[in-house]
């Protein structure tokens, strides 16, 4: 029986919130004196008062659960030896988590196993439950702490005001290219603006397109080839769509299946493979066809290049059904990770700060809401400035890898954005500069991609109008205007001669690099 000075504490307790503040209305103070002391009934009242939102109870379930793993598997390893826990501990660490620790030994029935135990054992159902209550507090806590201390995003005082709209929808590819688009929603970069944003995460790059065009998502993560390729009715219905702004620069690899790593120095080495990019209209294809070409391979005769979603690469490179890849990370470390492939070469060495993926919005939309378009590209731009700190990328790693984002061990996505990382070869590399995010869409990307798209066929000659595409698709003055609006310096140019590993490109005349590129390569 709970003693009458402990009730009475108890109810002081909840009626304020978790952070010390007295922020709930007077009917919840009420309504605390007859709360009820079963864990179960007790969440259900704290539901229906409002005070935990279901996403707090979620990530408080989460955290207890991870907490008791921890602990049934400390007890049955350690058995209360100190340095059996800690090597325990490391094991974990190595593992990549709890999570993939329990995977890997209950398979399928990890879930089951740790139901059970909770059930059978000294961790019961009402433990479990009256230490979920616990962590959700603690989780509420932490939440107004962000609040009062302000969030990574700082202040909404920034938001803009006649938004045509507030909720949003944003389709993404689960990799780190989108870290920009993706980190903007746990992060408060979107609220920052006003905006409530609701990231979507899509199976594949023709899933992203088709949506695109049917008006089902707001504003899209796209390869920055895609909107030239769309809006020009390349491989699809012509649908006119506006490159926004740069999500990320570098931040791919080649990776090579493992059975490969005697044999594979060179490009020439790739002959008869099977090799897997994401999507034809994609930086990937472009970079893989010039690297391949340059050491005198044919594409489209020397190898097989075909279409590959980013999250299936993996397992079809496991499968044998894949020699190689040219892939977005986290992929291509995750084959290390694996032990399914080695990095053969990062695409930086191609081309050191090379476009990759976009923030895109169709011509329509842009119309209807452009205070609402503005708002959203300057909460990416801010948060791609925001990434690009090395001293926040850790912080930005913890935020992508969660189930409903990128779903990837921590290990994993840390090697790609700190540059610090196993190759699968035996040897730790360091190179800070693997993936970068800088937003400003040159106008010498897209002739340079216009001018591949060109060469491999990919886009008639007929349609190669190198200005209009550059002016029209890519909005580089706008991104600008809010780079400067943010305190961040712009390039003062809109586009300069790109320099990448075989050659320099003009963007004054792409024709004719494309004539030196063939007549070089003889490809």
């Amino acid at each position: 029986m709970v003693s009458a000075n402990l009730q009475s504490q108890r109810q002081v307790e909840l009626s304020r919130c978790p952070c010390g503040g007295t922020h709930f209305p007077q009917d919840h103070w009420q309504a605390a004196e007859g709360m009820p002391q079963e864990p179960a009934a007790l969440i259900n009242d704290l539901i229906r008062m409002g005070l935990y939102q279901p996403e707090t109870l979620e990530m408080a379930q989460r955290l207890t659960e991870l907490e008791m793993k921890e602990a049934l598997l400390l007890r049955q390893v350690g058995g209360g030896n100190p340095e059996r826990e800690n090597f325990c501990q490391a094991l974990i660490q190595e593992a990549g988590g709890l999570d993939q620790v329990f995977a890997a030994a209950f398979g399928v029935n990890a879930t089951e196993f740790f139901s059970n135990t909770i059930r059978n054992s000294e961790f019961s159902r009402r433990e479990f439950l009256r230490r979920v209550v616990v962590a959700a507090a603690l989780v509420a806590a932490a939440s107004c702490g962000q609040q009062s201390n302000q969030s990574v995003a700082e202040s909404p005082a920034a938001a803009p005001a006649n938004l045509e709209k507030t909720d949003l929808t944003i389709g993404f590819i689960p990799i780190t290219c989108a870290t920009p688009i993706v980190m903007s929603e746990p992060l408060g970069f979107y609220s920052k603006y006003g905006l409530n944003v609701s990231v979507k995460k899509m199976p594949n790059w023709a899933a992203v397109r088709d949506s695109a065009i049917a008006g089902e998502l707001d504003a899209y993560h796209m390869l920055s080839p895609m909107p030239i390729a769309i809006t020009l009715g390349l491989g699809s219905a012509a649908f006119p769509i506006k490159l926004a702004s740069i999500e990320n620069i570098n931040g791919q690899a080649i990776a090579v299946a493992m059975k490969h790593k005697d044999t594979v120095k060179t490009a020439k080495d790739f002959k008869g493979f099977k090799i897997g990019v994401p999507f034809p209209y994609s930086m990937h294809n472009m970079l893989l066809r010039y690297y391949l070409a340059a050491d005198g391979l044919d594409p489209d005769k020397d190898v097989q290049i075909s279409s590959v979603p980013p999250p299936d690469s993996v397992a079809k490179m496991a499968a044998g059904d894949i020699d190689a890849m040219l892939m977005p990370d986290p992929f291509n470390q995750r084959a290390v990770f694996e032990e399914v492939g080695f990095i053969h070469l990062l695409t930086k060495d191609l081309w050191d700060g090379h476009p990759c993926c976009a923030f895109a919005a169709s011509q329509t939309w842009i119309d209807a809401n452009p205070n609402t378009f503005r708002a959203v590209n300057k909460a990416i731009v801010d948060a791609a400035a925001y990434a690009n700190l090395p001293a926040n990328r850790p912080e930005v790693a913890k935020a992508l890898i969660e189930r409903k984002y990128l779903n990837q061990p921590l290990p994993v996505v840390e090697a790609v954005l700190t540059g610090k990382f196993e190759d699968g070869l035996g040897n730790t590399q360091n190179v800070p500069d693997r993936i970068g995010f800088d937003p400003y869409p040159w106008k010498s990307y897209a002739k340079w991609i216009s001018s591949q798209l060109v060469r491999w066929d990919l886009m008639p000659k007929d349609k190669a109008n190198y200005d209009k595409i550059a002016q029209e698709i890519f909005l580089t003055d706008v991104s600008a205007e809010l780079q400067k609006e943010l305190g961040q310096t712009p390039a003062a140019e809109t586009e300069k001669t790109e320099t990448l590993k075989y050659d320099s490109f003009d963007p004054k005349n792409p024709a004719a690099y494309v004539d030196q590129q063939i007549q070089k390569f003889q490809v």
